[in-house]
């Protein structure tokens, strides 16, 4: 990659699919990124650029690669394949070009000081994967075909959205009288077959119909 290349990338911004991290603040905290992108759609991280778009480099490339070998094969599971490219921007300055895989196996955890933990890409930012978003990527990619019963509950639930556009599980559970795990279960095996999508709003979950824009 040349710097002008590099230069269009930080131009498109930080986004579902890119990160900007001015240096790699530690090997914990950089799996939290790293994971987020392979549980979502892959990416690009790029280290040596600020958060409002300047390509600053690194000194010593090397301590930050070290530091992306520890995070993607001792604190990600299962092991994240990343490709690392060094783009020189200045004598002393280099900034690193991290290309991350989705992951096949969903999802990928990283274990660190607050035990195990899953993040996903929520537009610009990493966060923590709510129990309904980790139990989807289980099922889209365990390889078992996804079935369920079309029957009241998933009615009252298509009418709903078709009126409201928009539903969180606590919702759900009241429209239907159930409780809040049944219910949640529900919209994991509709979201799994590809009928409804997930998106967060602030700490909670809300789902739509596929057919719906987000």
């Amino acid at each position: 990659m040349q710097i002008a290349d590099l230069k269009r990338l930080v131009t498109a911004g930080e986004n579902t699919y890119i990160e900007f991290k001015r240096e790699i603040p530690s090997a914990e905290k950089i799996a939290r990124e790293i994971s987020a992108l392979a549980n979502t759609h892959g990416g690009t991280l790029l280290v040596g650029v600020d958060d409002d778009g300047t390509i600053i480099g690194v000194q010593g490339y090397e301590e930050q690669e070290y530091l992306l070998d520890l995070a993607v094969n001792e604190l990600c599971e299962p092991a994240v394949t990343i490709d690392i490219e060094i783009v020189s921007v200045s004598r002393k300055r280099d900034v690193l070009v991290v290309s991350i895989i989705e992951a096949e196996k969903k999802p990928v955890s990283v274990v660190g000081e607050e035990g195990r933990q899953y993040y996903v890409r929520d537009r610009d930012k990493s966060v923590k994967a709510s129990r309904e978003r980790v139990k989807v990527l289980r099922k889209q990619t365990s390889g078992v075909g996804v079935t369920f019963e079309f029957g009241y509950n998933e009615q009252m639930l298509l009418r709903y959205l078709d009126e409201y556009g928009r539903i969180t599980v606590n919702a759900y559970s009241n429209l239907i009288n159930t409780g809040r795990k049944k219910a949640a279960a529900i919209l994991v095996n509709l979201t799994s077959a590809g009928i409804l999508q997930m998106n967060r709003a602030e700490d909670d979950i809300e789902w739509f119909s596929m057919s719906r824009d987000i």
